[in-house]
């Protein structure tokens, strides 16, 4: 046996392993994504009142507390039936914006476009946001370092804190904002706009005009055939914060769509005995193991499920670019798992012009922030996390206190997809044996271009981040790990 380790872990939320199996004549058998952790987060909220809980659920993940702050807040909303005001609504929306805008810039210069803009094959120490400076240099990176902030500011002026906001309550909100914060945001929003399509250009510039890049994206260990899974509006155009959720089979034919109340009837979750992530799919479709296609209920959240369940996007700008992805990769739906870094950039162009429509809004100032509740009871509500579908449920006592919460994060939703990913590079990439640093780093980039966030998807107590790849022979015997 020999071992390999490469040391830090970078790129990803979280702790996990992947286990490649070889069978006789050294080609891979099989392969899994393990995440050993606990998740424990669910308990921690029972018994707990129910306005404190869009607090306490932002400590879940220190990369998605808005997601979480504006799940909780909607599902409280629900228990308390009670609808936020107009400029609630607009200003919870308009926080969502800021949060969407710094959480994709930092998965694409930080976490996965070092893959492209250095390079796969690159040494491990330049597939990082120094390697990324290096290659673009520092006059981008400290664009990209503004940028990222403008998100942070607006969440912190709407929220109280950029990274875990207070503000939401139920029925609406803690505070409004003034003329001179309102001007501020627009400033921002209008210099995130600008970024954003820098930033697409950029990925137009190293990644689709590069032909190996290009047919690494169309190759079919790369392909996945699953249903999809998001939000949209009264049109059916994407939406991050609120409306209803749509799903697509893997010809793009609407599967069905649903309320937040609703979506018991849609998802059920299977347990495997070698994770504590749990295993969502379509119910009426069915549980048929970790294989896609239009027999299994496996489905996928997150930026590309949300371009292929819309029928476009609610803004120009983004609109131009969903058209370009679509007819660039073949039309609607795109199965190319790496695609997800495109329509991650064009939903930070939605984010960015979304945004300013919500701050130019001359209602975005009122004071009219909070509705009165009524009693306590049970309540669902669904966002769209940068990395997919958010669900919170949560049942109330007499007292408004938690008796029972129920999360499904977007990492979740898509742990089959992404155990059925690292599989099938694997099986593409490693024959006879023969490994080395960026064919492991390909098999990776099939699970970072999910964005996973195994934080949030188990909620580990103490925020360790390894990363160990394990091979095996077709007896089981271990032959290389791989750790970071």
């Amino acid at each position: 046996m020999k071992e390999v380790v490469i040391d830090p872990i970078t790129r990803l939320e979280g702790h996990g392993k992947i286990i490649i199996f070889l069978n006789d004549k050294e080609e891979v058998e099989d392969a899994y994504l393990q995440v050993p952790e606990l998740r424990g987060f669910e308990k921690f909220c029972e018994g707990r009142r129910a306005e404190d809980l869009p607090i306490i659920t932002t400590r879940i993940c220190g990369v998605c507390p808005v997601a979480h702050h504006m799940a909780s807040a909607k599902a409280i909303d629900a228990a308390f039936q009670t609808e936020p005001t107009e400029t609630a609504k607009k200003l919870r929306e308009l926080e969502y914006c800021g949060y969407m805008i710094y959480d994709h810039i930092l998965h694409f210069y930080f976490l996965g476009g070092p893959d492209f803009i250095v390079g796969p094959d690159a040494p491990a120490a330049k597939r990082n946001i120094l390697g990324v400076i290096e290659k673009v240099g520092l006059d981008i990176a400290k664009k990209v370092i503004e940028h990222r902030a403008y998100g942070q500011k607006i969440t912190g002026i709407i929220g109280g804190k950029p990274t875990h906001p207070v503000n939401a309550l139920p029925g609406g909100v803690s505070k409004s904002i003034s003329k001179e914060e309102q001007q501020e945001i627009v400033k921002m929003l209008e210099s995130c706009i600008d970024f954003a399509k820098f930033t697409l250009q950029v990925f137009g510039d190293i990644v689709l005009k590069n032909s190996d890049y290009v047919e690494m994206i169309k190759s079919e260990h790369y392909t996945l055939r699953t249903y999809y899974m998001g939000t949209v509006d009264k049109n059916n155009k994407l939406n991050f914060y609120d409306g209803n959720i749509r799903v697509v089979d893997p010809e793009g034919h609407e599967y069905v769509k649903f309320s937040p109340s609703e979506y018991l009837d849609v998802i059920e979750e299977h347990v495997e005995p070698w994770t504590y992530v749990k295993m969502p799919y379509l119910k009426n479709v069915g549980w048929r193991n970790l294989t896609d296609g239009v027999e299994s209920g496996i489905y996928r959240v997150g930026p590309l499920a949300r371009l292929n369940a819309a029928d476009g996007m609610a803004t120009p700008l983004a609109q131009d670019e969903y058209e370009k992805m679509m007819n660039t990769l073949g039309g609607k739906p795109v199965h190319s798992t790496l695609a997800f870094h495109w329509a991650r950039l064009i939903e930070l162009l939605y984010a960015a012009e979304r945004g300013l429509e919500l701050a130019k809004d001359p209602e975005i100032t009122s004071r009219n922030i909070r509705n009165d509740l009524g009693k306590p009871g049970e309540g669902v509500g669904i966002v769209e996390a940068a990395r997919g579908t958010l669900i919170h449920h949560y049942i109330l006592d007499e007292k408004a206190l938690a008796k029972k919460v129920n999360l499904i994060v977007a990492t979740t939703h898509n742990t089959p997809g992404i155990c059925i990913s690292i599989k099938k590079v694997a099986k593409g990439l490693i024959h006879k044996g023969e490994i080395n640093d960026g064919l492991l780093n390909r098999v990776e980039m099939a699970f970072r271009a999910y964005d996973p966030c195994f934080a949030c998807a188990t909620h580990y107590a103490f925020g360790e981040m390894p990363l160990t790849i394990e091979i095996y022979d077709h007896k089981k015997q271990l032959l290389k790990k791989i750790s970071r």
